[in-house]
């Protein structure tokens, strides 16, 4: 079996907590060697304590022996007092941190003392609950690739409150197991259908479709049906099971018209449209993932859910993949006069080219104008090859002859 380790810590943000007293603890997702995802939490204390036993246990590449051979990483200690801003303000150096961390070598990256740090502890699972009923303040640090700095952490937040349609049994450990009715936080909402949801201290990814809003039975983060289309291509074969499904290969092209929560996106394939899981598609043009393995199962569709039970009398709203084909079929209606005139616009271009004036080849001059350029000595010879053909009308000598005509030809 080979050996764990940490193939990358993120920093989702950090909790303002109130018990015993107030403090904060920096929130963690950490991929191991076999994709599974943790999320544990970290005290800034506990970190800089990690940082200095580190520094201890190699001296060389902490610079403590030459300042010139130092690799692991500067981190500021703790303050006297740690407040919002100064918590805040810190998020990106323990991001940067983290990076150049695992980037080190082998032997330090994965050395037991790494390891064991980022392990989630049983306050991670069942941290321990407020004695006063206050609830821990979130504060998410974006995770736009673009915009990297500190004026881009939100907070404090209020996490959305859902409740469960159905009895859903986990399928792994990083799972959270419902039943109908309970209510949950959501953390964090994925594309690909999962949410990573906080119930009663306990953590872990639910599917979307097993939750529905309190105050309404639909989504007001749903997007509207976007018929323009994304260019998407699947990462993965799928068979559809139900009629309204599509079935592709991987590799195949198709585009997004319909982004759905539930992980579940309407696609367009020609005039075609079906539901196809969001979780084997990537949107053309983007490098493919570091790896091809799906570390979760596919996320249920609504309709599938037996025995759903919602609290709104009012039915959620769905759009029938007929009403999904005939707008897009007046879109593409729409969309073709421009094409076609594209398309004209080419061929105009083209004729252009084909008609345009090419260099003049000028004539062949005639026998009598070589004749007359030719020297005497040619000129002898030409009237020598005419009196053979004249008087022997052999063939070989006729062929002799041709042979004769195209060398003067020729020249």
């Amino acid at each position: 079996m080979a050996e764990p380790y940490i193939r990358h810590v993120q920093l989702l943000g950090f909790e303002k907590r109130f018990s015993p007293s107030q403090h904060y603890v920096y929130m963690f997702m950490v991929k191991w060697q076999d994709l599974t995802e943790k999320l544990v939490y970290r005290k800034y204390t506990e970190i800089y304590e990690f940082h200095k036993a580190l520094k201890e246990m190699f001296p060389i590449e902490s610079g403590e022996i030459n300042k010139e051979h130092r690799t692991i990483p500067h981190l500021p200690a703790p303050k006297w007092f740690d407040g919002l801003r100064s918590t805040e303000n810190r998020q990106m150096t323990l991001a940067d941190y983290c990076s150049s961390l695992l980037n080190l070598p082998p032997k330090i990256s994965r050395c037991p003392h790494v390891l064991t740090f980022f392990k989630v502890r049983p306050d991670d699972v069942n941290p321990t609950a407020s004695t006063n009923g206050r609830k821990p303040e979130t504060f998410l640090l974006k995770t736009d690739d673009t915009k990297k700095n500190v004026s881009d952490i939100t907070g404090p937040i209020i996490l959305q409150t859902y409740r469960a349609i159905a009895d859903y049994e986990k399928n792994s450990k990083s799972e959270l197991s419902v039943n109908a009715g309970d209510v949950v936080d959501v953390v964090e909402k994925k594309e690909n259908g999962w949410w990573f949801c906080q119930m009663n201290n306990k953590r872990g990814w639910v599917p979307a479709a097993y939750l529905e809003p309190l105050d309404s039975p639909d989504e007001s983060e749903e997007q509207d049906p976007n018929y323009e289309g994304e260019l998407h291509v699947s990462t993965r074969a799928y068979s559809g099971d139900l009629e309204d499904e599509l079935s592709m290969q991987e590799g195949e092209t198709v585009e997004v018209i319909h982004k759905l929560l539930d992980g579940w996106w309407v696609v367009r394939s020609g005039s075609i449209t079906g539901y196809f899981p969001a979780m084997y598609l990537q949107k053309s043009g983007d490098a493919p993932a570091a790896n091809g393995k799906q570390t979760k199962s596919l996320p249920p569709r609504r309709r599938t859910i037996s025995n759903a039970n919602s609290i709104h009398a009012q039915k959620r709203k769905e759009i029938s993949q007929d009403t999904y084909r005939r707008n897009s079929k007046k879109y593409l209606k729409q969309r073709k006069p421009s094409t076609d005139a594209l398309k004209s616009m080419m061929i105009d271009e083209q004729h252009e080219v084909e008609n345009k004036a090419q260099p003049a080849i000028p004539p062949r001059p005639s026998k009598e104008l070589i004749l007359d350029k030719c020297s005497e000595h040619t000129k002898s010879k030409i009237q020598t090859v005419f009196n053979i053909e004249l008087l022997a009308p052999n063939s070989t000598l006729k062929g002799i002859c041709q042979q004769a005509h195209a060398a003067i030809d020729i020249k």
